[in-house]
């Protein structure tokens, strides 16, 4: 419990004061966003949601992976996400190296990692562009759905959409 009792701590202080506002497990404003899992991002803060406005899937480099779709279809269909905005951001660890530079950092840590497809980024906004694409053209998503693909700026906090819905 030591490799955890910080943010166990944490917990304790926040549930002493919880009050249950009763919100449903849909998105409150038909909207899921996916970015990146760079804690710097603050999704909610970022585009002015609260809790239960949006669906929030994140993963390294906010790409769009089978999971990435499989969860927005279940967004989509159960859970009231009528909008997807994709949100990359600069200086993207993601951006700075290759999959072979990855492998080769976790290789010289003892581990063969060949296996995985960790989908680095070469164009930030091509590599955009055609996940935005991936997720416009899902057969299980509606095909009318408005997708956009933005980029936060790190520095600024503001996003400059770099493909429209």
């Amino acid at each position: 419990m030591d490799d955890f009792s910080d943010v166990l701590t944490a917990n304790a202080a926040y549930s002493a004061s919880f009050v249950d506002e009763g919100r449903p497990g849909v998105a409150g404003r038909g909207l899921a966003v996916l970015t990146c899992m760079d804690s710097r991002i603050s999704p909610l803060d970022v585009l002015g949601l609260r809790p239960g406005d949006a669906k929030i899937l994140r993963n390294a480099g906010a790409r769009v992976t089978d999971d990435v779709l499989r969860t927005l279809v279940l967004a989509h269909y159960l859970l009231g996400v009528q909008r997807v905005l994709v949100l990359a951001h600069t200086d993207c660890g993601m951006t700075k190296n290759t999959d072979a530079d990855v492998h080769a950092k976790v290789l010289a840590q003892g581990v063969d990692s060949r296996s995985i497809e960790f989908r680095t980024i070469a164009d930030q906004e091509a590599t955009l562009v055609g996940d935005v694409q991936r997720i416009r053209s899902w057969p299980f998503l509606p095909p009318t759905m408005p997708v956009g693909g933005g980029v936060y700026d790190v520095r600024t906090g503001a996003v400059r959409m770099v493909v429209e819905p």
